[in-house]
């Protein structure tokens, strides 16, 4: 073009609006951040669902038995002898109170008073019996007399002597042979040792 529209010098209108480099950074850099934790996301992952390293290094060392000698110690319970029993019928049939005294006076127990029981538990007990005794002889004198009379509850109340009470219940039909006693009894002094994994 000539005349007064001829172009001089290296100035001409621009067509489009110039590039802005700053959003075009900012992006870059926000996509990179965003593709590294989506990744570091991915990798914990697969350690948890794998185990990870900690895996490998377990199955590397060797697993450490107990001895035999560090299975569960025995219990130290009182013999029968040692427990002082006070008998309580609390069914509608009469002399099933000295019955029962009589029966664990052959067992080995030291027999305390024989009576109906208290109206607190009259005919409320549902079970074989319930044992009836002080905070220590939860695990004391119960375990040794539940060996004569499965199944009976347990509960304690706030006395101070050692003597324990034994309440007949509805359901009582007979004790434990002497012979299951006695196995009980065994297996509570000297529990079998614990089946070894390795």
């Amino acid at each position: 073009m000539g005349g007064k529209y001829r172009i001089t010098g290296n100035t001409y209108p621009r067509m489009r609006r110039p590039r802005n480099r700053r959003k075009l950074v900012l992006s870059t850099a926000a996509a990179v951040v965003a593709l590294g934790l989506a990744g570091w996301g991915t990798l914990q992952l697969i350690d948890v669902f794998t185990g990870g390293d900690k895996q490998a290094n377990a199955a590397d060392r060797p697993k450490a038995c107990p001895s035999p000698s560090a299975s569960t110690p025995a219990k130290a319970l009182p013999k029968p002898a040692a427990i002082k029993v006070n008998i309580y019928n609390a069914t509608p049939r009469s002399g099933l109170a000295k019955a029962a005294a009589d029966e664990l006076k052959k067992r080995g127990f030291a027999i305390g008073k024989v009576d109906n029981a208290p109206a607190a538990y009259d005919k409320k007990v549902p079970g074989t019996g319930m044992l009836l005794g002080g905070p220590t002889a939860m695990n004391n004198s119960f375990p040794v007399l539940a060996t004569q009379l499965p199944g009976a509850a347990q509960k304690t109340d706030t006395r101070r002597t050692a003597d324990v009470d034994l309440i007949i219940g509805t359901k009582f039909k007979a004790f434990s042979t002497p012979a299951a006693a006695a196995s009980a009894l065994t297996a509570l002094t000297k529990p079998a040792p614990a089946p070894s994994s390795c």
